[in-house]
């Protein structure tokens, strides 16, 4: 793309607009600027909140990819991708889903975590080749992410998620986007110009965050990976999440910690079949087959 081109493309965005109450951030004392950007930040939830209805139909539509064996796939260059990384490795740990189950792709590869590779973005071919390396199939969702919306990389992604016939869902910071139209859902969370002019890691990021927390978590709530508001298929993969699970069973069942230690140590460290053995005085394989038969709802397998 030509530079004139590009630029028209920048000043249609409002990501890419100038704030112009932080004209003057760079006269402001320390306090003075940190303030300013906690004030603009407080305008970011109020923004998401307003496409809550397109958030919840992504969930809707990862869980029943997740249900039939899909996987819910993030793809962003940059921050975006970082985020979106970020996400993806949070979820084994948290929920004890697999590890390919839910995927973060940034553009430039394991590289670009790191180190910023910011030519790569503009690879479209690169995106679909990213999508392809993991055998996207058209049981999977694509999330694609870009605060500006426009990323080739991304775009280029997208395109060939829904020509393969898998769910897409585009993430951007500006309404109307190129990505939004090229996914099923478009979330468009409109944050407004930056603090620093174009430096979307600031809102347009948080933003993006708060929309990636809410799809995976409540895509794990729907799965049954939650009890009341509790973790309950934790993965105890260290000691203060040992101890968190202890705490989860005891919270859960309103036992002692010896007794949650012990009924953890009995159902092979798994959270959820040990409150349904305590809560149920089920056996290890009776407790198992109703979790099974729950689809892993902690609350199915109760009312069982």
């Amino acid at each position: 793309m030509q530079h004139h081109d590009l630029l028209n493309d920048l000043a249609r965005l409002a990501s890419e607009g100038r704030n112009p109450d932080t004209l003057d951030i760079d006269l402001k004392s320390t306090l003075d600027i940190v303030t300013t950007i906690n004030s603009q930040d407080q305008r970011v939830p109020e923004a998401v909140a307003r496409v809550l209805p397109e958030i919840a139909a992504a969930v809707d539509l990862a869980v029943a990819a997740l249900r039939r064996g899909g996987r819910l796939v993030y793809l962003g260059a940059g921050t975006s991708g970082r985020l979106g990384v970020l996400d993806a490795s949070e979820c084994p740990p948290t929920f004890s889903v697999p590890a390919g189950m839910v995927v973060g792709l940034i553009a430039g590869g394991e590289a670009a975590m790191f180190r910023a590779q910011e030519g790569v973005e503009d690879d479209a071919a690169r995106g679909e080749q990213d999508l392809r390396d993991i055998d996207l199939s058209d049981k999977d969702v694509v999330v694609g992410i870009a605060a500006s919306g426009r990323t080739p990389y991304v775009l280029g992604g997208l395109r060939y998620a829904r020509a393969l016939g898998a769910g897409t869902v585009a993430l951007a910071c500006n309404p109307g986007s190129l990505i939004g139209r090229e996914a099923a859902i478009a979330i468009e969370p409109e944050v407004g110009p930056e603090v620093i002019t174009g430096s979307t890691r600031l809102k347009s990021g948080t933003a993006q965050k708060l929309v990636l927390n809410m799809l995976s978590t409540a895509s794990m709530i729907r799965l049954g990976k939650v009890y009341q508001n509790l973790m309950v298929d934790l993965n105890a993969s260290n000691e203060k999440l040992e101890a968190r699970a202890i705490r989860i069973v005891m919270q859960a069942t309103g036992t002692d910690e010896s007794t949650a230690a012990r009924a953890l140590d009995d159902a092979d460290r798994e959270v959820k079949l040990a409150i349904l053995m305590l809560l149920s005085g089920l056996g290890k394989t009776e407790a198992r087959a109703r979790l099974q038969r729950g689809q892993g709802v902690l609350r199915r397998a109760l009312e069982d």
